[in-house]
């Protein structure tokens, strides 16, 4: 490989290819009706390992600036993911006994989805939130919400004014994240003494196990296994002492850490159960890595194979969902609108776009019903309950719900 990548986190040269997906608009560029006739960007979507920490990422190829800015993804408009924020605030107060005079802050909080559960129980929040238009939404709902991105900067500011917290979330942002080492820092100088921080991601672990290739886009920087992440930590001086494996996302990990001079909190059973679990499958071997490239270009005939034959027996198929995975799962698979007449989606910030690359059309819901398609490919997979018991009108019809991750499969 020329112009060799270095990884983001131990600064070895990558020269290990870990998924190759070809060229790839940004998950999220969703284009306007008046930028159908513009040109559009296309990246290589090309995801490395590292050899030595075993670090899956993605080349930097635009900045977060210009990745968030007028940023289409609101929290809020899943159900599922509401209930998983309500049950995890009543776990965590809970747990770690947080009151009115606690601090819980969440980096990356989007429209508040999840600090209005604290809130509600009088525990004072702080939203740090990147995206102007997302954040204006929950400082509307009276969340108190930081438009920055998280660092060691913005975390010495807090710190020198005496906001630390008691509990330091980050959901679903740490693959977000191009300047690892500087966020983590961050996090460390931003929890008290004897603070706790949490954050889920995807387990790298069950996507590969599960051929989840299409998590795989421009807006994520790095892909962790549990044992990567608990280096990581501990090179900032933070020790995992507990971690969930959870259902959402396909197959996520929630990581609990703590200062590691804080010997207050022992490492947990779990901790080194999964630690021995992820070494047994292979975390740790490079060819566990490798593999995963063939496995993804098979999924990929057998995708195409469906829709071929879906559309010489005359069938119709629309699209539930316009999320980023879905996205490059139709630009590495070929598929435009010739497969896919539109797709629906509940955020009214995507009706009325055009999926990035192919151009499908993204419009309300409501007009499944109207056209009556024989197929509904949900493309935001990890919700098929919700949307197959939100869309069962399609049984009306005689229609079929289609997953394609990990293969195609009709329901």
């Amino acid at each position: 490989m020329e112009n060799a990548l270095e990884c983001r986190f131990c600064n070895r040269k990558l020269t290990h290819s870990f998924a190759d997906l070809g060229l790839s608009p940004l998950s999220n560029s969703y284009l306007s009706q008046k930028q159908l006739n513009m040109e559009e960007s296309f990246y290589p979507l090309h995801a490395y390992v590292c050899d030595s920490c075993f670090l899956v990422q993605m080349p930097v190829f635009e900045t977060p600036d210009k990745i968030f800015f007028d940023y289409p993804y609101f929290s809020s408009y899943s159900d599922t993911w509401l209930q998983h924020a309500r049950e995890y605030a009543r776990k965590m107060v809970q747990r770690f006994k947080l009151g009115p005079e606690s601090m819980v802050m969440e980096i990356a909080s989007n429209d508040g989805y999840l600090l209005q559960y604290f809130q509600q129980q009088s525990i004072p929040v702080l939203g740090i939130e990147p995206a102007d238009n997302v954040a204006r939404v929950a400082i509307k709902a009276g969340i108190p919400t930081m438009v920055e991105f998280f660092g060691t900067g913005l975390a010495g500011k807090l710190a020198d004014d005496n906001r630390k917290a008691d509990l330091l979330i980050g959901n679903n942002v740490l693959a977000h994240v191009p300047d690892l080492n500087d966020f983590v820092q961050g996090m460390k100088m931003v929890l008290k003494n004897e603070g706790i921080i949490t954050m889920e991601f995807p387990h790298l672990m069950q996507l590969v196990d599960k051929n989840q290739f299409d998590t795989i886009y421009h807006e994520h920087f790095s892909y962790f296994s549990f044992t990567t992440v608990s280096r990581v930590f501990a090179a900032h001086g933070l020790t995992l002492f507990d971690v969930e494996e959870l259902s959402s996302h396909g197959g996520s990990l929630r990581i609990y850490a703590r200062h590691s001079e804080d010997q207050s909190r022992p490492v947990g059973e779990r901790v080194q159960q999964l630690q021995i679990r992820e070494e047994k499958t292979g975390i740790t071997n490079i060819e566990y890595y490798l593999a995963f490239n063939h496995k993804i270009k098979n999924t990929r005939q057998k995708i195409r194979d469906f829709f071929i034959q879906a559309r010489a027996q005359g069938k119709r198929t629309a699209g539930y969902g316009a999320p980023a995975k879905g996205n490059t799962l139709l630009n590495y698979c070929g598929l435009g609108r010739e497969f896919i007449e539109f797709t629906v989606d509940r955020n009214p910030h995507k009706q009325g776009h055009y999926l990035p690359g192919t151009r499908i059309p993204v419009f309300h819901p409501e007009c499944i019903r109207e056209t009556k398609p024989d197929y509904l490919v949900i493309l935001p997979w990890n919700l098929k309950d919700e949307i197959m018991e939100q869309m069962s009108c399609i049984r009306d019809w005689n229609a079929m719900f289609v997953v394609l991750i990990p293969e195609p499969g009709v329901y």
